[in-house]
């Protein structure tokens, strides 16, 4: 209000009035005196013609009494009620804005006490209401933001609306700023090999991270025990304090590795004089893999017992299938090396190798009895005794049958009598063979068939270039396509089955190919046509026309006879998953 608006006042009276509407002006802020105290509010006089009141929640954190001088904005100059509407908050919030700015401006800090958890983050007063969000709180995600509420730290203002009156904080950067300065420090006055106190950060699968005043270390899981631990959690919680060892620092790139072992005494020390080869040692199973077993004889020092050495006869292919984790076991020093820090392990070093002595218990030559353990398709296992098998390959079950499967012949579980014919000791393998407990019938051949004779037999197999002739005692013949017929014979399935009796001459019989050549069109035939068609029949080749019985058998389009068919199908599946691992 100006004096010129005051007509007839006199000009004193007008300044002094015009003075008093300039000083309690609204918005402003005032000295005032505190009157009164009540629960709810104080009563401020200020100098107007009323006093003014502020809640009491405005005081907070603050000691103030009856008669203390205080600084307030001035509000309203008068409410609904006649009195003045003053703001102590208010005030201040008016006086420390631009000092916020200014500090938000240079990049300082600002203290501030956390008042309240608001959605976000922190409610904090810093002189005027802040935020701080969840993020900007610590470097590491606090788990409850309760645990802040009444605490004084220092800020960095990171945000400052103007217009809205607000302000972000962040207290994270603050730490990481800190923690910069503290990680310079470290790195530039720790050496390696230095021992130090950290805190455990973090964990993961292949270590830990420590603490070091502000720097990270970390500490790996080769690096955390000199014996085996699958997980850093076996040793380790986030929290923990300990002291590790500085065995390396990256400068350039801010990186310390750590080491907890390397402040123990190392067990492999001296380990070839402790566990001498062939020492007996006796320790816990700690790992069970495809391979093996680790077995812990000594706090951080572990053998590999291989699946290999188990067992001198049983075939183990997993270790699980005879051992268990924690379990006790014995086992001999095999060998060691100290640079890998590995020690080979055996169990069947214990009991003495049935192998050494398998010669003098199956002399070759000898008889044995046994039962059919399996059958393969190259031949048939007989279980001599315990973990040891003897092996008929297919070739040694007949002199003069030429048998593809040994099902043809034999079953599994049944009992039978075979010869030793050979022993690999280093490889643990038994040869057998049936037919060598009978002479060779093809010794006395030339006795027994001649070139011309009229023989009878019963077709056993057919191949694309003839028949097969079963003749008395197991020996066969071959009946070459060109001598089924005077007719010209497109296939010999045209003309024979598999079962039939046929009469045959034989115009061929050559002992060293086990070969009796047969002509079933030549059984009428006089002697003179005889030696013709036996001509002919000599200069038919292996490679041509005629082939060996081994060549022909392999060729030939009906595999098995009829009355075999059944324990070939029965026993076909088992065979084919069993093959691999007996070969």
């Amino acid at each position: 209000m100006s004096t010129d608006l005051i007509e007839g006042t006199n000009p004193e009276l007008a300044a002094l009035i015009d003075n008093n509407f300039i000083a309690y002006r609204e918005n402003s802020i005032v000295n005032g005196k505190i009157l009164e105290v009540s629960k709810q509010v104080v009563i401020v006089d200020i100098g107007a013609k009323s006093e003014g009141i502020i809640p009491v929640s405005e005081f907070e954190d603050e000691d103030f009494a009856v008669g203390d001088e205080i600084e307030v904005l001035l509000e309203k100059l008068e409410n609904d009620e006649g009195m003045v509407v003053l703001s102590k908050e208010k005030a201040a919030h008016k006086q420390n804005w631009d000092k916020i700015v200014k500090v938000y401006e240079d990049g300082g800090l600002v203290k501030g006490k956390v008042k309240s958890v608001v959605k976000g983050g922190l409610m904090v007063n810093v002189g005027v209401e802040a935020f701080l969000p969840g993020s900007q709180i610590d470097v590491i995600p606090p788990k409850d933001l309760n645990e802040y509420v009444g605490k004084v730290y220092e800020f960095k203002i990171v945000k400052v609306n103007d217009i809205r009156k607000n302000i972000v904080l962040s207290r994270r950067e603050v730490i990481e700023a800190e923690r910069a300065e503290q990680r310079q420090q470290f790195l530039e006055e720790v050496q390696i090999g230095d021992t130090v106190d950290g805190m455990v950060k973090n964990i993961t699968d292949f270590g830990a991270f420590v603490d070091l005043q502000g720097m990270d270390g970390l500490l790996h899981i080769t690096d955390m025990s000199w014996g085996r631990i699958n997980h850093p959690s076996e040793m380790l919680m986030i929290g923990q304090t300990l002291t590790v060892q500085i065995l390396e620092v990256d400068q350039e790139k801010e990186r310390v590795s750590l080491g907890l072992k390397q402040l123990l005494n190392n067990p492999w020390d001296g380990i070839e004089s402790k566990y001498a080869i062939g020492t007996e040692v006796a320790g816990a199973i700690t790992k069970l893999v495809p391979y093996g077993a680790f077995v812990e004889i000594e706090q951080g020092v572990e053998g590999l017992i291989h699946v290999s050495e188990l067992s001198w006869t049983k075939r183990i292919t997993r270790p699980s299938d005879v051992l268990e984790v924690n379990q006790e076991v014995k086992a001999v020093v095999l060998s060691i090396n100290k640079e890998e820090q590995k020690i080979s392990l055996g169990v069947r070093q214990l009991e003495p190798n049935p192998w050494d002595e398998v010669e003098s218990r199956y002399p070759i030559g000898s008889t044995i009895k046994g039962e059919i353990r399996n059958l393969t398709a190259y031949g048939a296992f007989v279980e001599l005794e315990d973990g040891i098998d003897g092996m008929i390959h297919v070739s040694d079950l007949s002199w003069t049958r030429k048998i593809n499967h040994p099902s043809e012949i034999l079953k599994k579980g049944e009992e039978l009598e075979a010869q030793v014919i050979d022993i690999d000791k280093t490889n643990q393998r038994i040869s057998l063979g049936i037919k060598q407990l009978e002479n060779d019938p093809w010794n006395e051949i030339d006795g027994r068939f001649k070139v011309g004779d009229l023989v009878k037999g019963q077709v056993a197999k057919i191949a694309s270039f003839g028949a097969f002739v079963q003749l008395e005692d197991d020996i066969d013949g071959l009946v070459h396509i060109s001598q089924l017929s005077e007719e010209h014979v497109a296939k010999v399935k045209d003309v024979l089955k598999v079962g039939d009796d046929v009469e045959a001459r034989v115009i061929k019989v050559d002992r060293v190919e086990r070969r009796i050549g047969l002509s079933i069109k030549a059984a009428e035939y006089s002697e003179e046509d005889l030696k013709k068609e036996t001509a002919a029949f000599e200069a038919l080749r292996p490679s041509s026309d005629l082939v060996g019985l081994e060549q022909a058998f392999n060729l030939a389009s009906d595999e098995w006879r009829p009355s075999e068919e059944g324990a070939e199908t029965e026993e076909k599946s088992e065979e084919k998953s069993e093959e691999k691992s007996e070969d």
